[in-house]
């Protein structure tokens, strides 16, 4: 699958359509964006473009959120990363718009209103369908070229996205273009053994790249841990303690239990888990063998012997692949597993972080620049990791066919 690149677009001079991901946490009392991290990350494209004229198309949040906000503090950050400014608009396709587009001189940087606050922005809907939206047909109007930097939001099949390369020569941003050439070599060419590290509370999600990395030969092994290591324990019958096992029935993931069963069943022999867990007792970290879990006490993280053991493992590998914390790694006394484990995944040859929750620790710890790849997007990073074509970078790689 073929997309096209900044460098193959002629746009200098040119008025150039820009999808980025800004959405950043944000302080609800003052207001103010808390993390600068995915601003940092599209730098690059738009300073590659700087002899374009650059209309911003973003987003922050969505409806029904606390955070779903203008982009009047977006556009003023940026401004100052950027050392040049940033016009800001608070609309999306009205006449306002058409004037200060209509405005731009070449270098210009200009950043519309949340596109998510259209409503047709917010909807699931396939690439043709999209292209007719009254939103993409006003926003193509607008520009030259589009250029898709959004990787944290390449998952989701809506109009901006996937509706504007449908209708006008298209091509990845910088960020975009090395996420999907980087963890397409996860997949191709990576350093053996490959070892996929799958944590957190997303086990819906995990479970589903630890069966297609392991019946498609992409990995060599899988380790299980945080709560994804929890399902597969009792898949193997052990007791895991009252309150872990009400966890699991409360995110709904009892279902997938019979999913590591058979998972087990196929590939146990290439599926590590820890062989030992620390519990919280009476506020204080206590670690058990996995025969001897207690009933009343919840699992926070993998026991010392097993971080050892496992980081032997990953500092050995060829490529580690990793995504989602070991346990509670908020609380010091459970963030052992997570912070070691890390540290070894980071010796690896090829090292990838899914993004989300595990990127940031790492940015903590000050060993993000160990790893070859920290992805911005931890949902379109999953759902690229189990095989699934992304809907953005398909829209993508349809626009090169038909445009050029």
């Amino acid at each position: 699958m073929e997309i096209g690149t900044i460098a193959s677009l002629p746009c200098e001079g040119r008025t150039v359509l820009l999808r980025l991901d800004l959405n950043s946490p944000i302080d609800p009392s003052s207001g103010a964006i808390l993390d600068d991290k995915r601003f940092r990350e599209h730098l690059p494209t738009i300073q590659a473009l700087a002899h374009a004229k650059v209309v911003i198309l973003t987003h922050q949040s969505r409806p029904g959120k606390k955070d779903y906000t203008t982009l009047a503090a977006h556009a003023e950050k940026l401004g100052t990363m950027l050392g040049r400014p940033v016009e800001y608009i608070d609309d999306v396709i009205g006449a306002s718009v058409r004037e200060a587009v209509a405005k731009m001189a070449t270098g210009d940087v200009l950043m519309l209103e949340n596109v998510r606050f259209m409503a047709e922005e917010n909807l699931t809907m396939k690439p043709e369908e999209a292209a007719r939206t009254h939103l993409v047909r006003r926003i193509a109007a607008l520009g030259d070229f589009f250029v898709n930097d959004a990787f944290g939001t390449a998952h989701r099949s809506q109009p901006t996205v996937v509706g504007l390369p449908m209708v006008m020569r298209s091509a990845a941003g910088l960020l975009m273009e090395r996420e999907v050439s980087q963890l397409s070599r996860v997949f191709q060419g990576a350093p053996r053994p490959v070892i996929v590290v799958l944590g957190g509370t997303k086990v819906d999600d995990s479970i589903d790249v630890a069966r297609h990395v392991l019946e498609n030969g992409v990995a060599d092994i899988v380790v299980g841990i945080g709560v994804v290591a929890n399902v597969f324990y009792l898949a193997q019958g052990i007791a895991i303690g009252d309150p872990s096992t009400a966890l699991i029935e409360q995110l709904k993931y009892l279902p997938l239990v019979d999913v590591a069963r058979d998972l087990l069943a196929a590939h146990g022999d290439r599926i590590l888990l820890p062989n030992q867990v620390a519990v919280r007792e009476n506020g204080t970290r206590v670690e058990y063998p996995l025969d001897r879990i207690p009933h009343d006490a919840p699992i926070m993280d993998a026991g010392s012997s097993a971080v050892v053991e496992l980081s032997r493992i990953l500092a050995a590998a060829g490529t580690v692949v990793f995504n989602g914390p070991a346990g509670v790694f908020e609380d010091s006394n459970f963030a052992t597993g997570t912070h070691e484990l890390l540290r070894a995944a980071s010796q690896a040859d090829f090292s990838v972080i899914g993004g989300g929750h595990t990127a940031a620790v790492v940015e903590k710890l000050g060993i993000d620049s160990k790893f070859t790849h920290i992805s911005t997007g931890g949902g379109a990073c999953i759902e690229f990791l189990t095989g699934k074509t992304l809907p953005a970078v398909d829209a993508l790689a349809r626009s090169k066919q038909t445009f050029g």
